[in-house]
């Protein structure tokens, strides 16, 4: 690793000052900040000698305190340049480049005998920027009412948002102007917990695209101790202000110096491939509190999981029947339904062998499930007793002895009270039987009841639960939790998140329309992988339960390419056994493709409309590439220059058939074998809501005796 750094120091006394300047290594983002006449903080950003933000006003409001907005005059500025090098444990690339310029504005508001600081990174996608605040006598003990950071945009902007919610974000996309962004006529059925908290409120990560083709992304980067960041739009004047997440009792959130915010982030680009490689936000991370990574390995696995979607199938609790209270069950008089019973468990762990699965993820082992049924419930579960036809000394023996782990699930009904005082023995129970990862799931309203999924509360639960797991070398995939910021730098065993609308939804809802995955990578996965469970081969629901309408909104072939454009080092093969045991020949491309990476190429992309990459699979030659497309029909254009220059490849190419659609006809597809090197173009024609998966892998003399060169 390749480290160089450069301090450059200037101070400042005048109290009435220019514009402070900073440029972005490259000079093509230029942040400019100063104080109005009433001494209140301003910034704005150009980039390419255009204005992204216009001045934009900077500060808090404090409870029973005077704010921190105004009043204020600049004592100190001081400067740094950082050019550095870091390798993550697991990642899309193997090494990521941490190339900014610094400038660290401290502000006095002498009034009151207060300063803060405000730290701005400029990178050469972008803008970081956090408030801090140093230990001071008048400013100690503190509680934020509200932060009062705008983002004054130049123009209205087209936009891709969902409503603003503090607690889910299980929300499809929509797309309109700023002007017109109304939450309230979106659809939030099929969403447990879910509300609006403004019309004009939306959620970041906030993707936006501007008349002359700028793209721009709002999000924040390292959310700790802090409430999660929406937006609140001026419809009028399109300037858009940090909207926080109460708790339970008003307040946004509470403070003791010192302590910093988290970063607030712009990355910019007139190419939308950009947006997709930026690693801005991992770099304003702070580096891996994990000393010791050999237990951290991204795997691909199965699970008991998707019967309990689709219809006629499985249940999670032993009974199906809801309401029942544990001490008054009679196991004996129950109906045999559920799923996450011994020989069911046994064949998904054979099948996970079979294939070169390293885990097989079992939801609804324990008992709690029938006394739930989302009713605010205090303690539903121990996350210790398995029901009576779970043998979890059994099969957690069986697994081993075949190479396979269990994948424990600690669904907390949103208790997460109940979580916490119950979580050092689950963990005991899991170091009992060689667990090393976890699913856990906040699925309902907070208790404590008035806590919000995205509040401070929540937001530091969530940490000491990544940090309580790294503690006992065990990986972690959240689901329902806050959206991620980057944190899985901080603590690289925190795998996935879900903390989107998911690829289930597409059994049970009206589901997410074929655009949806082109849009999740320039929002959602802006801070981190996501848990979206790909790889559904049984399209319709109709197959499960005649005259059932719902159905998985995309063609087989893009179901595979999702393993590569939807990035996660942890992927499950989502679909039941005998559905893959139907098409052997396409799953295959599941069991080869690779779920950490040494490369990464953005080919093209348009949000809500396309996306192709290609990955180099870690300590590897072999490439993955994946290209998917919205409702329409479109030819992808895959080029393949980042290849080794000398060698041929056999790309293997696993297309929609000519007949497919998402809709009509979503289960064709065509494999074909072809040889590529790196001047070859390839035109791929992909259906309306389809997509194409290629693996590519050297060619030997022999290999390339029978197979067509492009």
């Amino acid at each position: 690793m390749r480290k160089f750094t450069t301090l450059l120091l200037v101070v400042f006394t005048t109290i009435n000052m220019m514009s402070q300047t900073l440029y972005s290594p490259d000079k093509n983002f230029r942040l400019d900040f100063s104080l109005n006449s009433v001494g209140t903080p301003t910034y704005s950003l150009t980039y390419k000698n255009q204005t992204v933000v216009k001045p934009s006003s900077m500060g808090f409001d404090l409870y029973k305190a005077p704010s921190l907005k105004s009043g204020f005059s600049i004592t100190n500025t001081e400067y740094k340049t950082v050019d550095e090098t870091w390798d993550p444990v697991w990642g899309e690339v193997k090494t990521i480049r941490d190339n900014h310029n610094e400038m660290l504005v401290t502000l006095e508001q002498k009034a009151e005998q207060r300063s803060i600081k405000i730290r701005f990174r400029l990178f050469d996608d972008g803008l970081g920027f956090r408030y801090e605040f140093d230990k001071q006598p008048n400013l100690n003990y503190f509680r934020i009412t509200d932060e009062l950071t705008q983002f004054a945009m130049t123009g209205d902007h087209k936009t891709f948002w969902i409503p603003g919610d503090y607690d889910s974000n299980e929300y499809f996309y929509t797309t309109t102007k700023l002007s017109e962004v109304d939450a309230s006529k979106v659809d939030g059925t099929g969403i447990g917990t879910h509300g609006y908290f403004a019309k004009n409120g939306v959620q970041t990560p906030l993707l936006m695209k501007t008349d002359n083709g700028f793209y721009i992304s709002l999000f924040e980067a390292a959310l700790v101790d802090y409430p999660a960041m929406q937006i609140l739009i001026d419809q009028k004047n399109l300037i858009l202000t940090s909207s926080l997440v109460p708790d339970a009792v008003g307040t946004k959130a509470f403070m003791q110096t010192p302590q910093t915010t988290p970063w607030r982030t712009i990355i910019v680009s007139d190419k939308a491939s950009d947006i997709l490689a930026s690693k801005t936000i991992l770099n304003l991370n702070e580096p891996s509190k994990i000393k010791n990574t050999d237990f951290i390995h991204p795997q691909k696995f199965i699970g008991v999981w998707w019967a309990m979607h689709i219809p006629n199938h499985w249940s999670w609790d032993y009974a199906h029947a809801p309401n029942i209270r544990l001490k008054d069950t009679d196991w004996n008089a129950l109906l045999p339904q559920h799923g996450a019973k011994t020989e069911n468990v046994k064949r998904y762990i054979d099948f996970a062998a079979e294939n070169g699965f390293q885990g097989v993820l079992v939801e609804g082992w324990n008992i709690g499930w029938e006394d739930w049924s989302g009713n605010w419930k205090e303690d539903v579960f121990d996350f210790v007793t398995p029901y009576p036809d779970f043998d979890i000394k059994y099969l957690n023996e069986y697994a081993h002895s075949k190479g396979v782990k269990l994948i424990m699930h600690h669904e907390t009904s949103a208790s997460v009270t109940n979580y916490e005082r119950h979580i050092d023995k689950a963990i005991e129970l899991m170091k009992k039987y060689g667990y090393d990862a976890v699913k856990t799931g906040y699925v309902g309203w907070i208790i404590p009841r008035g806590e919000k999924h995205d509040g401070q509360w929540m937001v530091n639960h969530y940490i000491r639960v990544a940090e309580k797991m790294a503690a006992n070398s065990i990986m972690l995939d959240a689901h329902e939790p806050v959206r991620p910021t980057g944190l899985h730098r901080t603590y690289p065993n925190w795998l996935a998140c879900e903390a989107a609308r998911g690829n289930e939804f597409n059994a049970w809802s009206a589901g997410n329309p074929p655009e949806h995955e082109t849009i999740l990578p320039f929002t959602r996965l802006m801070g981190g992988p996501m848990d979206y469970t790909p790889g559904i081969f049984e399209i319709k629901m109709d197959y499960y339960q005649k005259g059932n309408p719902c159905q998985v909104h995309t063609t087989l072939a893009k179901q595979l390419a999702l393993y590569v454009t939807m990035y996660s080092p942890l992927q499950m093969a989502a679909d039941l056994p005998e559905n893959y045991e139907k098409h052997k020949d396409a799953f295959q491309f599941i069991k080869d493709v690779a779920v950490d990476w040494d490369d990464t190429k953005y080919l093209e992309a348009e949000p809500g409309d396309y996306i192709t990459i290609a990955r180099k699979a870690k300590n590897s030659d072999n490439w993955f590439i994946g290209g998917i497309t919205d409702e329409n029909a479109r030819t992808a254009v895959i080029p393949f220059n980042y290849l080794d220059e000398k060698t041929w490849y056999i790309a293997t190419i696993y297309g929609d058939a000519p007949d497919a659609d998402w809709k009509a006809n979503p289960m064709v597809y065509k494999i074909q074998k072809v040889l590529v090197n790196s001047k070859s173009v390839l035109k791929q024609k992909l259906a309306p809501g389809g997509g194409v998966a290629l693996s590519l892998k050297k060619a030997t003399k022999d290999e390339m005796k029978d197979l067509k060169k492009i």
